[in-house]
């Protein structure tokens, strides 16, 4: 069995036989709303302040300030840990986004010696593929098995998953343990908007929010995780001022 890197959210690690495989890289998905982004902060929060881990968290969409703003909602002071060193917040905006952003990071994540990753949003990122995906990189033999016209729809779905794939194999090889956002699709048979990264992730989370008689609940399920026997119930979970709490399904 890998070894494992506990997050510390209360009620969650024993789901997964006692936190992440190591060097593994987990998809979080879900609607906006979902709590994918303080699930995420609270993972890097006790990674640095616990385990003393070095942690890194990537955003695309907000602002650092929303975000120490937003972490200070369940408890998280991000800018002490900042200040020690053991966490490191990076704001990539969209219209810097380039060819060599995955580069940027994996130097980042070499030099600070990081050791938990956040990501946020593949989704994000995945809309923008073609900015940053010089036609040269894709091979005639990849369109030619491709067995379609490639219309510029078509040209622009290959892209993007060639992009992701490439994307998620690539932070796979920094060795850090990662978690990586990603917006639900609306409808489909698919777990991810790409309908690549499902494929490719180690594991996946999947993060609910709904609305039943004016109550407002949301829940989690582990649908995958290489090399551990997780638990496959839905448990609903909570987020309060100290955190978040992911309950047993007989509570």
């Amino acid at each position: 069995m890998p070894k494992r890197v506990p997050t510390g959210i209360k009620g969650f690690d024993k789901l997964v036989q006692g936190g992440l495989p190591q060097g593994a890289v987990i998809l979080l998905i879900g609607t906006p709303g979902t709590g994918k982004t303080l699930f995420t902060l609270e993972f890097l929060y006790n990674g640095a302040s616990k385990f003393k881990e070095k942690c890194m968290y990537v955003t695309l969409e907000q602002s650092l300030d929303d975000l120490r703003e937003q972490a200070m909602q369940i408890g998280l002071d991000l800018k002490k840990l900042e200040k020690t060193g053991m966490l490191t917040l990076m704001h990539v905006p969209i219209h810097d986004l380039t060819t060599q952003t995955i580069e940027l990071i994996k130097k980042e994540v070499k030099e600070r010696k990081i050791q938990r990753l956040v990501i946020d949003s593949l989704s994000t990122l995945s809309v923008n593929a073609p900015v940053y995906t010089p036609i040269k990189d894709i091979a005639l033999r990849d369109i030619m098995n491709y067995k379609a016209f490639f219309s510029p729809p078509i040209l622009g779905d290959f892209v993007v998953k060639r992009f992701v794939y490439g994307f998620l194999y690539d932070i796979k090889q920094m060795g850090c343990t990662s978690m990586v956002t990603s917006e639900a699709p609306e409808k489909g048979e698919f777990l991810s908007r790409d309908t690549v990264s499902e494929f490719i992730a180690d594991g996946i989370i999947l993060m609910t929010f709904e609305i039943n008689a004016w109550q407002t609940s949301r829940s989690l399920l582990v649908r995958k995780m290489r090399g551990t026997k997780s638990d496959s119930g839905v448990h609903g979970f909570e987020i309060a001022s100290n955190g978040i709490t992911v309950h047993d399904t007989k509570e």
